[in-house]
């Protein structure tokens, strides 16, 4: 099975290369419980495939003398499993990408963690799979963690599974108990949906059935593990797809030459085809098909090209090109599957950032419809999604979008969450399907924009966006600067953080949750009030950066103005008129900004006033008042009414 066999190795090297270069490539990924045998698995693949070098046996050997498992005998697991955490406590932690091949076919094979904590590692590690390889321990049968991986494989959209019945040397090879866990697994499995499996019982400590069939299995008639990963077909359902290019790069080195280029996610095209660019809908023809190895007479899945086309049309990164005859959907409200990734909680309505093939827009996340128990598959109310957890949400983006679900097409249904801050990514998503609010309410087109609005009241629209601690002084000081506004003419309207919560967000509370969307309606009243021309004062906690720079992404540049109102905490608790940081400290009020709730100030707001006593609340706002001329909101004066 290995190269070794092949005689082209010594007798003509450059055939022996072609011939593995053209090798297809199986993806795979192998997932079970703790200690189910994964990684001794891969080992033994690696190992029998004659990919393990001569310095690497010897020091498997002494490693697996030194901390093994296997009373000094070879201990494969060694050769994947990495991480000294690993191997001190025997156990995979983190997704370990390996390669092998055979003289048929390559292979890509990741082991992942089989801890319930390490769910998104398993996430990651199955999102390019062709198949998954389940193992269950023949003494303990189906698991737990056999029934939440074999979820977690059919919501991901493998449906090539291998249940490997590992271990069996240590139940006497016995024929009835690897019956009886096929049995068991068929059923569980064809409620899942996943139809093509196949069992094999295994040894990978021991080699049985791996490579070769075993004299210790004499009832099994099925094919060993490396001779079915050889031969499944898993030819790409994308190939009979609709043909979609989401564009990366639009390939622009001289005034000559304009292509669109990036990977071919469904489908095949070839030069003469009719083609539509999405969101846009503009159609052209495709004039030729280039690569850096020449011009293609097609274009298939998976290929890296640039495409010209007949006709200047608009394409930026982003778009997608598509069949003219089968274009893809566009809405910007989906329902998901969301798999959250992030050790910090789902807040919904905050705004994130999220990364469809190759657009990057905003997105909010509504309340989750509910979350599932991945062990039990049970659906249970929730209220936001944890490190791990998998939920039905609705989301909303700041713009339509060309997409397929996701069980139609992984690439132009897959996508990512990205923190705005610290643009780490938070979540893993699949698109269900676009909501149908999403074709059903559309823009309506004004004749009276917000140029003409704020022409007509002599001043530049803008949002002055005050934020701190609790007792800062926020509200006197915009209620100062409002007055002095007013007082030259200019049209306001001030927001104040109490007032909005007798009306607008009188439903709120004070969680985290609650205040971010506390802020997110607040963000498009300013929105709106902006759009009227008018200067709008916004006096908030605002707690956290990433609501405060959503409220700046609803505005044009120069339009948001944050003016960090800077007060020591223990200044701002001493001028608690209200009482309220006495009733904190008491813990009769939870959730309270700057007692047991965070406050993240400003980075970089427009204008920063130290407010600890130094400036008086009038002079604080002459800053602001300079601060909006300066910055050509204001008009000269005029006299008031």
């Amino acid at each position: 099975m290995a190269h070794a066999t092949n005689e082209l190795v010594t007798t003509d090297i450059d055939s022996y290369l072609r011939l593995h270069e053209n090798k297809s490539l199986l993806r795979f990924i192998t997932c079970g419980s703790v200690d189910d045998g994964k990684s001794t698995l891969i080992g033994r693949l690696l190992y029998d495939s004659k990919l393990v070098f001569t310095d690497q046996l010897a020091s498997l050997e002494a490693d697996s003398k030194r901390i093994g498992t296997q009373n000094g005998e070879l201990d494969f697991a060694l050769l994947v499993d990495g991480l000294s955490a690993e191997r001190e406590q025997g156990i995979t932690i983190d997704v370990a990408h390996r390669f092998f091949s055979t003289e048929r076919r390559k292979f890509i094979v990741a082991d992942t963690p089989g801890h319930e904590q390490y769910t998104r590692n398993m996430v990651t590690g199955a999102s390019t799979a062709d198949l998954a390889v389940i193992l269950v321990d023949a003494r303990k049968g189906i698991l737990t963690q056999t029934r939440r991986h074999s979820y977690l494989v059919s919501l991901l959209g493998i449906r090539h599974v291998v249940l490997a019945v590992n271990k069996l040397d240590m139940v006497d090879y016995a024929q009835d108990v690897f019956l009886a866990i096929e049995a068991d697994y068929r059923g569980f499995a064809g409620d899942l949906g996943l139809t093509d499996v196949v069992c094999i019982p295994v040894s990978a400590l021991r080699g049985d059935n791996i490579t070769e069939p075993s004299s210790n299995t004499p009832w099994y008639k099925g094919p060993t593990l490396i001779g079915h990963l050889e031969s499944v077909d898993v030819t790409d359902a994308l190939e009979s797809t609709p043909f979609r290019l989401p564009v990366q790069w639009v390939n622009r080195p001289d005034l000559d030459f304009r292509g669109f280029s990036g990977q071919v996610a469904g489908g095949s095209i070839r030069p003469g085809e009719r083609v539509k660019v999405l969101p846009s809908g503009q159609e052209s023809t495709v004039a030729g098909i280039v690569t850096a190895d020449g011009d293609l007479d097609e274009a298939v899945t998976e290929q890296s090209v640039t495409l010209t086309l007949t006709d200047e049309i608009d394409v930026s990164r982003g778009d997608v090109i598509a069949a003219a005859a089968a274009p893809p959907e566009v809405a910007d409200q989906f329902q998901c599957h969301l798999i959250w990734m992030s050790e910090e909680s789902m807040l919904p309505g905050r705004s994130y950032l999220i990364k469809l093939g190759t657009r990057t827009t905003g997105v909010a996340i509504d309340r989750p419809k509910y979350k599932v128990n991945v062990n039990t598959l049970e659906q249970t109310a929730t209220r936001a999604l944890e490190l791990n957890e998998i939920g039905v949400c609705n989301i909303r983006l700041d713009r339509p979008v060309p997409f397929d679900p996701y069980t139609d097409n992984r690439h132009m249904g897959g996508f990512i969450v990205i923190d705005r801050i610290t643009r780490s990514t938070v979540a893993a998503g699949l698109l269900d399907f676009a909501l149908r609010r999403a074709h059903n309410v559309h823009w309506q087109a004004v004749e009276i924009d917000k140029r003409a609005r704020a022409h007509r009241k002599n001043q530049r629209p803008a949002a002055v966006w005050f934020t701190g601690l609790s007792g800062a002084g926020k509200s006197t000081i915009a209620n100062l600067v409002e007055k002095r506004l007013h007082d030259e003419g200019h049209h306001t309207y001030l927001l104040d953080g109490d007032n909005v919560r007798h009306g607008l967000n009188r439903d709120l509370g004070f969680t985290d949750a609650d205040r971010v969307e506390n802020v997110r309606r607040v963000a498009e009243v300013v929105r709106l009030l902006v759009d009227a021309g008018i200067i709008v004062l916004a006096s908030f906690i605002s707690p956290f950066r990433a609501e405060r720079e959503f409220a700046r992404t609803l505005l044009d540049d120069g339009e948001f103005i944050e003016v960090h109102v800077d007060t020591p905490l223990h200044i701002a608790e001493s001028r608690d008129g209200k009482g309220l940081y006495a009733k904190a400290r008491r813990g009769e009020l939870i959730h309270f900004t700057g007692v047991d709730s965070p406050y993240e100030p400003p980075e970089s707001p427009e204008l920063r006033l130290d407010a600890d006593g130094t400036l008086s609340a009038e002079a604080c706002a002459d800053l602001v008042v300079e601060h909006l001329r300066a910055a050509g909101i204001l008009a000269p004066p005029q006299e008031a009414p």
